[in-house]
């Protein structure tokens, strides 16, 4: 039983039990990069789609936004995070991201990461509509998420990716191309601000440790080395991003709502 539990569990979470604290696809370098590019001031009204862990959130805060809301669907994530994210014009609400039941345009700042990839297409422009509904007139919504590569890409190739990230991280992965990401972007009603691009090394050393740092990513080896069943999963996830690592990208898109 523990076993069937260990194979449906989620590649994120299996992550996070073993110690890792930067989820990404592009790692902390493009977290950081899309956070600086959203420029959060001190008059923000900030809103989060999916915080997870709180790692971004913690960086977002570091510029003191006049309020930050988390919209977090798990609702023991959500209790985890009201206990390390507390402190006046912060709140975390359980709910969904394609229905945060915000008020209209009240916020100037709306991010989420790695989450619109793991949704159906028709999902993704629910969320993606929802971001432009709680945002004022020219405020920014910024994500993160996995891109196939090249834009060209043949359906047969993106059909197999798909259907093989889907089956090894257990969640319904459905990256697509930087020009599809951004045609969703205007489909709602936002122009393309700023693209930015990184590696997607989520599980190999070299950006373990730029992420983790020496000691955090050691305890991380040690954990997976003594759990042989979430090790089994994780190099097999490993195993299909090292397969198509030429057509996997991590993708930053700053789009403005018109």
């Amino acid at each position: 039983m523990a076993n069937t539990r260990i194979n449906d569990k989620q590649g994120h979470w299996i992550l996070a039990k073993m110690g890792k604290k930067v989820l990404r696809p592009g790692g902390k370098e493009l977290t950081k990069k899309l956070i600086n590019n959203l420029n959060i001031n001190s008059e923000d009204y900030v809103v989060e789609f999916a915080p997870g862990l709180g790692y971004t959130a913690s960086i977002a805060l570091k510029s003191n936004p006049k309020a930050y809301t988390g919209i977090e669907i798990n609702e023991d994530a959500a209790h985890i995070l009201r206990k390390t994210l507390n402190g006046k014009g912060r709140r975390i609400v359980v709910g969904s991201a394609a229905k945060s039941n915000l008020k209209d345009e009240t916020n100037s700042k709306v991010y989420g990461e790695a989450m619109l990839t793991m949704q159906a297409d028709h999902k993704k422009s629910e969320i993606i509509k929802e971001a432009h509904r709680i945002l004022k007139s020219g405020g920014l919504y910024g994500i993160h998420e996995l891109a196939l590569s090249p834009n060209d890409i043949s359906k047969e190739k993106k059909a197999k990716i798909q259907r093989e990230l889907a089956q090894v991280i257990k969640v319904n992965a459905r990256p697509l191309t930087i020009d599809e990401w951004c045609h969703l972007l205007k489909e709602q009603g936002f122009k393309i601000i700023k693209i930015e691009s990184n590696e997607m090394h989520l599980l190999e050393p070299k950006r373990v440790i730029d992420d983790e740092g020496l000691m955090r990513t050691i305890r991380i080896v040690l954990n997976i080395l003594t759990h042989p069943k979430e090790r089994k999963r994780i190099l097999a996830m490993r195993k299909i991003f090292r397969k198509y690592q030429s057509s996997l990208k991590a993708i930053s898109i700053i789009a403005e709502k018109q």
